[in-house]
């Protein structure tokens, strides 16, 4: 089972960001501006693999992304990790929900532009 931490290590913050930034340019961001709000074993990253699995929110959606990020001089070579993903297709795995307090203004959001808002709970996943 994944392991799921809300605080990046310092060691690859850099990694991160640099992955985030990426990730934000492209056309997967859809115009919404990511922030990480976790990381997938952590360790894995921090004993030399250069696969992150981050979970991040943008906008309306937090998603789980797969990056390899490779070292490049003073810069990082990244693209998503795609044998990651596959095994689970397009979604992403239940139980990799956003961490408490992702979404804390989301529904002050929602509610200011529509008139009614459905929140449906199931099986403790929203």
């Amino acid at each position: 089972m994944p392991k799921v931490s809300e605080t990046i290590p310092e060691e690859l913050q850099p990694r991160v960001d640099a992955a985030v930034a990426w990730f934000n340019a492209s056309d997967e961001a859809a115009e919404d501006e990511f922030k990480v709000t976790g990381i997938i074993d952590a360790d894995e990253a921090l004993s030399g693999s250069d696969e992150l699995r981050l979970i991040m929110c943008g906008g309306d959606r937090c998603e789980q992304r797969s990056f390899t990020v490779t070292s490049r001089s003073n810069t990082f070579e990244i693209e998503f990790a795609d044998a990651i993903v596959a095994p689970l297709g397009d979604r992403p795995q239940a139980e990799l929900d956003p961490p408490p307090g992702v979404r804390t203004d989301w529904l002050d959001k929602v509610l200011s532009r529509h008139a009614l808002v459905v929140l449906v709970f199931y099986r403790g996943f929203w």
